[in-house]
């Protein structure tokens, strides 16, 4: 039996596009490397959201309140990348586990629906198994942990 989804639109090829792309590849990198890279975001966000933070507080005159602002102001920051990978790999999860997969053939307007076979729906389901759930267990836990420094910043802010 044919697959008759196009190419580009079959599960198993939106996977390997995905982890090969360069931002989405992230998730899949050596815990330090990806701790490093939200770091480097976080200092980022950090530093373009510093003139507001300066609005809202001196750094002459209140550095830490100052400080602490710039500091959720870059957390909020992270989130936005750290919810698209999120987003992304929750996509092709749910492609790659379905065991109808919907496709257009050439337009929005001609969409299909292909039931997979069992032995490709076993194959996609171990590859979710072993390959994306701890991707999607890391980013979850990243965005837990930055609600969580949010919180934290929010509170020293209130202390300060």
């Amino acid at each position: 039996m044919t697959c008759p989804v196009p190419k580009d639109q079959q599960p198993l090829n939106e996977y390997v596009e995905l982890k090969e792309a360069f931002f989405y590849r992230w998730a899949k990198l050596a815990r330090s490397q990806y701790l490093r890279i939200l770091l480097f975001m976080w200092l980022g966000f950090t530093v373009i959201f510093s003139p507001v933070a300066m609005s809202i507080e001196s750094p002459s005159r209140h550095l830490w309140q100052f400080i602490c602002v710039a500091s959720i102001g870059g957390t909020v920051g992270l989130i936005l990348p750290v919810l698209l990978l999120l987003s992304g790999w929750s996509h092709v999860k749910q492609r790659l586990d379905s065991a109808k997969i919907f496709y257009e053939e050439s337009g929005w307007y001609d969409g299909q629906t292909w039931e997979k076979p069992e032995s490709d729906l076993v194959k996609d389901r171990l590859l979710v198994t072993y390959e994306i759930k701890p991707v999607l267990n890391r980013l979850q836990k990243t965005l837990l942990g930055i609600i969580g420094f949010l919180a934290l910043g929010f509170g020293a802010l209130n202390i300060l």
